[in-house]
């Protein structure tokens, strides 16, 4: 091909210079431009980076743009609407919808295979409820026996998500929508933004391991920032980020064209530098002092819900933090469960793929050791990943969720077109990019309004659900109201699947289950786990 090259580009451009001398001044353009793709062509075969483009000079370039097109081709045109990843079309457009306020409804049935394995229902009730009598703004009240600021959730809020991570409008829209919808926005851990402020809306600031917003010149935690800016009266909750679904033991990473100069301002950090997070934090060493950081967020907040959010790994590591709580009498207002399926944030296909518990087992898991240790009345949870329908707030509800965060559904409702290019800072919707050129494409005023509807719509959506199903809170919902399908002939209730543990159970050692002993002998309070042990 190389050789074919020069030969052809030679020939072509002997052919247009001659053209352009003899005949008409006209063919200088064609001979300019077989010019310019000869120079193209000979540096294909110069450069060493690339076999491909050295072996095929300018086709070899092809290969990168059929690469930028395959996904959107696959999602328009290849793609069914059940089959896209991470969310397929039917989720995707049920979500648009609602943001929207346009009909949501489906015709003709659903075209989901009800007798796969793995197909997930709720049972509907022969006496369902009125749903005008039933309560369209379920909440939840978030503050235990030592917080002095209670805050009465919506069952349903903004997931953590960072102005860095995202652009400024789309941070505006969010927190607006939760103005209008009356709903709370997480921060993540970027950081407070005067965005996050801007609209009024119910704040949840996240601390993440940089302690971005509350942090000195070193890097580690500053009380008396936090103080001063936790005390907000915007700021509802304050969560203490230990890992997140989608990069579990993983820093955030910010890439340095998204870190501009007010960026770094408002994290306090270095502008236009690649800012990677410690997988760690530096302000606690083992579970004992992260219970004790945790009661001095709260004072220092003035005495609002403080939580911690995660996603499960170590099982002995979770229950350590709980025996923890239970030695010092000292417990967080509510944890975030996340589950290893979630992720807006850029993250290594290994930790994305591979790395941490999806959000069913973790949501049982910690639903069961809270309850069995008999704590679960100081502690909300709430569940976070991949929730876009109101089936998923029922299925997290009875698993033991108090309220549900959502990230992408909420991203969606803003404009979100699953391009799958967040990390690039090349969004095409303006949501997670901080080029002004696309940012202008999202209105605050319009999108705002879009986030509102579609929680309105959701909500409405759960109420539905629960009133079908013959439910007027709730706290009613049970394992037992969602079933399975494990093979053609066989379905089982989410109760069989994940059987409930009794409060106080695991308080003795016999009253613990097989499957959480090892787990148990292996939690210790003073430090995070690195000595194991095996089960006489």
């Amino acid at each position: 091909m190389r050789k074919k090259f020069v030969v052809i580009s030679t020939v072509l451009l002997i052919i247009t210079l001659a053209l352009s001398i003899y005949l008409s001044r006209n063919w200088y353009v064609a001979f300019g431009l077989f010019f310019i793709l000869t120079v193209m062509g000979y540096i294909d075969m110069i450069q060493t980076r690339h076999s491909i483009r050295r072996i095929y000079p300018l086709l070899g370039r092809l290969r990168y743009v059929m690469e930028e097109l395959r996904p959107k081709m696959y999602q328009y045109f290849i793609e069914s609407d059940i089959d896209g990843r991470p969310f397929n079309r039917l989720d995707r457009s049920s979500i648009y919808q609602r943001a929207k306020n346009v009909r949501d409804t489906i015709p003709f049935g659903t075209q989901l295979d009800l007798y796969a394995e793995g197909y997930e229902w709720m049972c509907h009730s022969v006496a369902p409820r009125a749903f005008d009598t039933l309560n369209q703004d379920p909440r939840v009240k978030m503050g235990n026996k030592d917080c002095k600021q209670p805050y009465s959730a919506s069952i349903l809020n903004v997931s953590a998500m960072s102005f860095g991570s995202l652009s400024a409008n789309a941070v505006e829209a969010l927190n607006g929508g939760a103005k209008l919808g009356n709903f709370a926005h997480n921060t993540g851990e970027g950081g407070l933004s005067d965005y996050h402020l801007k609209h009024g809306g119910d704040v949840i600031w996240q601390i993440g391991t940089g302690y971005f917003g509350c942090r000195d010149e070193n890097g580690n935690f500053n009380p008396e920032l936090f103080s001063k800016k936790s005390q907000h009266p915007n700021v509802k909750m304050v969560e203490l980020k230990l890992s997140q679904g989608a990069k579990p033991g993983h820093g955030g990473i910010l890439p340095a064209s998204k870190n501009s100069e007010e960026i770094a301002r408002i994290r306090h950090i270095k502008p236009h530098t690649v800012v990677s997070s410690p997988p760690f934090h530096s302000a606690f060493d083992t579970p004992l002092e992260m219970i004790k950081f945790i009661k001095e967020l709260r004072d220092l907040s003035g005495g609002k819900p403080v939580g911690f959010k995660l996603c499960i790994g170590h099982k002995s590591e979770f229950i350590a933090i709980c025996k923890a709580m239970i030695h010092l009498d000292i417990y967080p207002d509510y944890i975030a469960v996340d589950g290893g399926e979630g992720g807006t944030g850029a993250a290594p296909p290994e930790f994305s793929n591979y790395v941490g518990a999806p959000m069913i087992d973790g949501l049982d898991f910690v639903h069961n050791i809270l309850n069995g240790l008999g704590i679960r009345q100081h502690i909300k949870i709430i569940a976070s990943g991949k929730i876009t329908s109101a089936f998923h707030v029922a299925r997290a509800m009875a698993l033991g969720a108090d309220a549900c965060y959502q990230a992408r559904a909420m991203m969606m409702a803003l404009g979100c077109i699953q391009a799958l290019i967040c990390n690039t800072n090349e969004c095409p919707t303006g949501i997670t990019t901080q080029k002004k050129e696309l940012t202008v494409g999202l209105v605050v005023k319009d999108k705002k309004t879009r986030v509102a509807e579609y929680h309105k719509k959701m909500l409405k959506n759960y109420v539905e659900l629960l009133g079908a199903s013959g439910l007027d809170e709730t706290k009613n919902i049970t394992r037992s109201h969602i079933y399975r399908r494990v093979s053609l002939n066989e379905m089982i209730t989410y109760e069989e699947l994940f059987p409930s543990i009794d409060s106080g159970s695991m308080l003795e050692d016999a009253g613990i289950p097989t499957k959480y002993k090892l787990d148990f002998a292996n939690a210790d309070m003073g430090c995070w786990g690195i000595k194991f042990h095996k089960l006489q």
